[in-house]
C-alpha cells in the first residue's frame, strides 16, 4: 500500500456537524469531539468547528448552501484543506459541498476512519483488509470528480489503494476488488485452521475487545508480555494478536486482542475485518476493556456491547475490566446492570487491581469444571480423542491394557465420556 502523506506535514481541517431536532445534544457533542480525537490521530489540526441545527440533512448538500458558504470563508481565513464531516455522505453530497466550498478536500467521518486504518496497517493482511474497505467505499465517492482525482495524495482522507489503482476504470477495480477478496478468503481459511486447532486444545479462549483507546493492547502486555504497540491514539493497533495466560489456578488460557470499536464503524471496515472480529464470535468468553476515566466510558460500553451483539456474540460470558482507574476519582464504582456486569477496577499502566482480574477471569474460565482422573480401555481410542477435543488434558499415560487420562472437563462433556465408557461395558 502507498503511503502518500507527508509526515511533517500538518493538514489543517474543519468539522462539521449537523443536529436535526431527533438527535441527542450530548451525543452530537461527544460524537464531534471524537471526530477531533480522530483528526489528531490521522495527523491534522482543527482550525474551527461548525454545528448547524436543522430538521433533517439536506439531500443535496448535507448541510445546506448558506452554511458551506460559511464554511468556504472559514477555510479562506485559516488556511483550512480540509472538511470532515461527522456523518456518512452520498457521492453528490461530497461533490456538491467540494463545488461550494472551492479548492479543499471534502470527506465524511467512515473516510477518515478508513484513513485511519490505512495509516495502521502493520500485517499483510491488515493492508489488504484496509484497501478492500477503501475501494468499495471510496470509488463511487471520487468517480467522475471534476478534479479528476487531483484531491489524492495531499494527506489525509488520500491514504490507501493510491491514484493509480482509483484512477483505474470500473473493470480494473472490480477486478482487484475480486483479487482481494479471493486472498483475504485464503487468509481466512488459514485463521480457521489455526483456530481448529485452538479448539482441539481445548484450551479456554478469551476475546479482548472493547472502544478504541480503551487499553486493551496495554493490558494484554501487562498480563502475557505481547510487546504489542500501545499508544495513547485511537485505533493504535489493527491486528489481532493471542497470547497464553496461565491464571492463579494453573489454568492456562488464551488471549486475543481485537480491533477497537468505535461510533458508526463504517460497515465496509465490519466486512472487511470480519475474519478478525470473528475471534469475539468464537471465543469462549468476552473481557471488554472500558476507560474508566472517560466521562463517555458509559455510552461507549453501550456501542461496544451493541456490536458484539451484532457480530451474534451476546450469548457469551462477559468480564468487565474498568481500567485507568488510577486517574479517576477514588471513590469509583463500577457500574451494575446491563449484561449482568461482573467487573473489576484496573490499571493496565500501573498493576492496580490484576490479581483481582485474574481471579474473575479463573472463576468464569473454570466455572462448572472439575479435573478428573478417567482410566479408559486401550481400545476405546475415540474416548481419548473426544477429551482432546472437548476438554483440557493435563496428562495420559498408557499402562499394560488402559489409558489413564487426567483433564480438566465442564459436567456435560463428563457426561458423555461416562455414558461412552456405560455403553461400551454394557
Amino acid at each position: 500500500m502507498e503511503k502518500l502523506f507527508e509526515e511533517e506535514k500538518i493538514t489543517k481541517a474543519v468539522l462539521v456537524s449537523v443536529r436535526t431536532s431527533h438527535d441527542d445534544e450530548h451525543e452530537c457533542e461527544a460524537s464531534l469531539e471524537e471526530l477531533g480525537r480522530l483528526l489528531e490521530t490521522a495527523g491534522g489540526e482543527l482550525c474551527a468547528e461548525v454545528v448547524q441545527v436543522r430538521e433533517s440533512p439536506d439531500a443535496r448538500t448535507y448541510i445546506g448552501s448558506g452554511k458551506l458558504y460559511e464554511i468556504r470563508d472559514i477555510c479562506e481565513s485559516t488556511g483550512a484543506e480540509l472538511v470532515i464531516f461527522d456523518g456518512e455522505l452520498s457521492p453528490a453530497q461530497i461533490k456538491n459541498a467540494e463545488d461550494a466550498i472551492g479548492d479543499v478536500t471534502v470527506i465524511d467521518r467512515p473516510m477518515l476512519i478508513l484513513d485511519i486504518f490505512a495509516l495502521h496497517a502493520r500485517t499483510g493482511e491488515g493492508k489488504l483488509q484496509v484497501e478492500l474497505a477503501q475501494l468499495k467505499y471510496t470509488i463511487p465517492r471520487l468517480s467522475g470528480h471534476g478534479t479528476e482525482m487531483s484531491r489524492l495524495g495531499g494527506g489525509i482522507g488520500t491514504r490507501g489503494p493510491g491514484e493509480s489503482k482509483l484512477e483505474s476504470d470500473r473493470r480494473h477495480v472490480r477486478r482487484r476488488i475480486a483479487a482481494l477478496e479471493e486472498q483475504i478468503a485464503e487468509m481466512e481459511k488459514n485463521r480457521r485452521t489455526q483456530r481448529e486447532k485452538r479448539d482441539k486444545s481445548g484450551i479456554f479462549r478469551i476475546a479482548v475487545a472493547g472502544y478504541t483507546n480503551a487499553g486493551k493492547s496495554t493490558l494484554l502486555n501487562y498480563l502475557t508480555g505481547a510487546g504489542i504497540l500501545a499508544e495513547d491514539k485511537l485505533f493504535a493497533t489493527l491486528d489481532p494478536t493471542t497470547r497464553k495466560f496461565t491464571l492463579p489456578s494453573g489454568t492456562e488460557v488464551l488471549l486475543t486482542d481485537t480491533v477497537g470499536f468505535i461510533r458508526n464503524l463504517p460497515t465496509q471496515l465490519i466486512k472487511a475485518f470480519r475474519s478478525t472480529l470473528e475471534e469475539v464470535m468464537y471465543c469462549d468468553a468476552i473481557l471488554i476493556v472500558a476507560d474508566a476515566s472517560d466521562p463517555e466510558y458509559e455510552a461507549q460500553l453501550a456501542v461496544t456491547e451493541q456490536l458484539i451483539v451484532e457480530l451474534g456474540a451476546s450469548d457469551k460470558p462477559v468480564i468487565y475490566a474498568f481500567n485507568k482507574c488510577d486517574v479517576r476519582d477514588a471513590g469509583f464504582v463500577p457500574p451494575a446492570g446491563g449484561r449482568n456486569r461482573s467487573g473489576v477496577c484496573i490499571s493496565a499502566l500501573t498493576g492496580q487491581g490484576m490479581d483481582a482480574l485474574a481471579e474473575l477471569i479463573d472463576r468464569t474460565a473454570n466455572d462448572g469444571k472439575t479435573t478428573e482422573t478417567l482410566v479408559i480401555p486401550q481400545s476405546m481410542g475415540s474416548v481419548v480423542s473426544y477429551l482432546y477435543a472437548n476438554a483440557a488434558v493435563k496428562s495420559v499415560e498408557y499402562g499394560e491394557n488402559d489409558v489413564t487420562v487426567i483433564a480438566v472437563t465442564d459436567k456435560k462433556t463428563l457426561g458423555t465420556v461416562k455414558k461412552m465408557l456405560g455403553d461400551e461395558n454394557g
